[in-house]
């Protein structure tokens, strides 16, 4: 029998069998728990045989899928470590690093002067800009599209990546201007709680909870009007009475552009902008162009203060 099974299918396999629960395991992966229960059919199906077995009681792993375990283990780490041997090889070979981006960080002239600190350290190195749409939160980190990313906080798997905080700004509330909040100079939040809000794709995980604002709701789900996936969407949105949202106040000028007003909001954190990388990046440029980043931010180079962290 040939089968073609992926290494997506064992990674799938293996977080259901150590978590032995299957929208836990759709949550740890950022896939919905029907697709992931899908893509466990068809496994077995190409196995011939159940590799857990669901009722009431649980899911539990039958004798064919604890047998399973133990190599599909195996198959992840050796291609991983095929992975990082491969990568480490194309570091050797290139002198290109790609910095991705969702949102512009022009505050301050932040890319100017890092660039200028970067290519004074790296003369021979490529910097190519990459720009990502808003349904991958990590800017092209998660892939491995983008070497580096500024992306706001939190981002999805976190553990993963090491970043330095550069701007921290308050979260202003976008509004059509005839709302009936929009008069107002100041805007507490718990006005907002029953308004229909602009939402992120679901793919952004938990950037999509903290622009919804979830940690100041006391535990009341948002009314989504409509999900957007890029600043013109938002502004079309808003325009049409579609929802109101929350956005950076270095972000604001990107939909006051006629029918939409933005005001402070109280009851609120500030957003975190940062520059993050994978903690196994491999090659020099990468901490040549996060040291180069961290000269700026500690110089006042940039729109915020900056502070490290994991």
């Amino acid at each position: 029998m040939v089968m073609d099974v992926h290494g997506r299918d064992l990674r799938y396999f293996t977080v259901v069998a150590e978590e032995l629960h299957f929208t836990r395991a759709a949550e740890r992966l950022y896939v919905s728990q029907p697709a992931l229960s899908k893509q466990i059919r068809s496994l077995e199906r190409q196995l011939g045989t159940a590799l857990f077995v669901r009722d009431r009681q649980g899911v539990a792993l039958t004798a064919a899928g604890t047998a399973l375990l133990p190599h599909a283990l195996r198959v992840l780490e050796e291609w991983e470590a095929a992975r990082r041997a491969v990568e480490e090889a194309k570091a050797e070979q290139r002198s290109t690093l790609v910095v991705g981006m969702s949102t512009s960080p022009g505050r301050g002239g932040l890319l100017p002067a890092v660039r200028s600190r970067f290519t004074a350290a790296c003369p021979d190195a490529v910097l190519r800009l990459r720009q990502v749409g808003w349904e991958d939160p990590s800017a092209g980190l998660a892939d491995g599209a983008s070497d580096l990313a500024f992306v706001w906080l939190p981002l999805p798997d976190q553990d993963r990546y090491d970043h330095l905080v550069v701007a921290e700004e308050p979260r202003l509330v976008a509004l059509p201007e005839d709302h009936r909040l929009a008069g107002r100079d100041l805007v507490d939040f718990a006005d907002l709680l029953d308004e229909p809000f602009l939402a992120l794709p679901a793919s952004a995980g938990p950037l999509r909870d903290y622009w919804l604002a979830l940690d100041a709701r006391g535990g009341r789900p948002p009314r989504i009007g409509a999900e957007v996936a890029s600043t013109e969407e938002t502004y079309e949105a808003l325009t049409a009475g579609l929802g109101v949202v929350l956005l950076a106040a270095g972000n604001a000028p990107l939909v006051t552009l006629g029918g939409v007003v933005t005001r402070p909001v109280r009851g609120i954190s500030p957003s975190r902008f940062a520059l993050a990388w994978r903690r196994d990046a491999a090659g020099p440029l990468v901490p040549a162009y996060a040291a180069a980043c961290r000269q700026v931010v500690a110089g006042g180079g940039s729109a915020g203060g900056g502070s490290e962290g994991d």
